[in-house]
């Protein structure tokens, strides 16, 4: 049971990254990509602080500070600032797809390094899924502008900085505590492109900003970034970092539902397959096969 919350548990996070693309998008109008993750991940840190701490959570041990905050620069900092600049270079769409080979990475490397089993039934699981999303951009991934590779190579460096932190922090997750590894590392990214954005004078457009803009930096900080990296750290801690990562594969189709929902943006047949396709990959990779369940069930009669 605690395997299958993790896997929705990160279902659910790569949902909701997937909401955080609409909110990004409205905010990339106001202010530039460093600013929002400043918001972005600043407001998450200040909204996780105090749940850490009311709940008593053991933060992590001193042993554990200089990889957690290296993790967070890693996955808060570096993974934001090579994802918005890959979005300069390629389509969304193209973006998207580059992303989703997060999976892919996080089950080569993962096997590589003896932090998890590969097994066919997960590396077909993750081809199907993948296979999903490419289908349900379809439509949207033969325009691209020249060189666009170069935004595709920045998307896959980006989930690659995603990869690493999943099999990383996993057992400095189990050491601490999901909220309380999430906060540390959290406000190590947010300091980094606080400073960033402090030195580049990012944050002068935010005097003019009104009521929309806020309402969606706080979109972001409370529900793009706490919640949904604690989700991320908490399935991290239940399931294997491949299995977490597979979810990935759910943001852009919750980005392009929620883009026809409130930006009014078409919906194709070949998305309905993608989804279709998504979930059968995501079921195929983090459930157990029949052959599998009777080869792991006790004997029978044994005590």
């Amino acid at each position: 049971m605690g395997e299958i919350f993790g896997v929705l548990a990160a279902v659910l996070s790569s949902a909701l990254g997937g909401t955080s693309i609409g909110a990004t998008r409205y905010l990339v109008a106001s202010i530039d990509p460093l600013a929002i993750g400043s918001f972005r991940f600043g407001i998450g840190f200040l909204l996780l602080l105090p749940l850490t701490l009311l709940r008593g959570d053991r933060w992590p041990g001193r042993g554990d500070w200089a990889a957690a905050i290296g993790l967070g620069v890693l996955f808060f900092a570096l993974f934001p600032i090579l994802f918005n600049a890959s979005l300069i270079f390629t389509t969304a769409a193209r973006g998207a797809l580059a992303l989703s080979t997060l999976p892919l990475l996080s089950l080569v490397i993962g096997a590589a390094l003896g932090a998890e089993a590969l097994t066919w039934r997960k590396s077909i699981g993750v081809v199907i899924a993948t296979s999903g999303v490419a289908v349900a951009l379809l439509s949207d991934l033969a325009a691209a502008p020249s060189g666009a590779w170069r935004g595709d190579l920045l998307m896959m460096a980006a989930a690659l900085c995603m990869a690493l932190y999943g099999i990383w922090s996993k057992a400095l997750i189990r050491r601490s505590s999901p909220i309380a590894f999430t906060t540390m590392s959290m406000v190590a990214g947010a300091l980094c492109l606080i400073m960033l954005s402090s030195v580049r004078g990012s944050f002068g457009p935010v005097a003019n900003f009104g009521a929309p803009q806020w309402l969606a930096a706080l979109y972001l900080g409370a529900f793009g970034a706490a919640l949904t990296f604690y989700l991320w750290a908490f399935a991290l801690e239940r399931t294997t970092p491949t299995r977490v990562a597979i979810s990935v594969t759910v943001n852009p189709i919750t980005a392009s539902l929620v883009g026809a929902w409130l930006l009014n943006e078409p919906l194709r047949w070949n998305l309905a397959a993608g989804i279709v396709a998504v979930f059968a990959g995501i079921w195929l990779a983090t459930t157990t096969g029949r052959g599998a369940q009777v080869a792991n069930a006790p004997a029978s009669g044994q005590a």
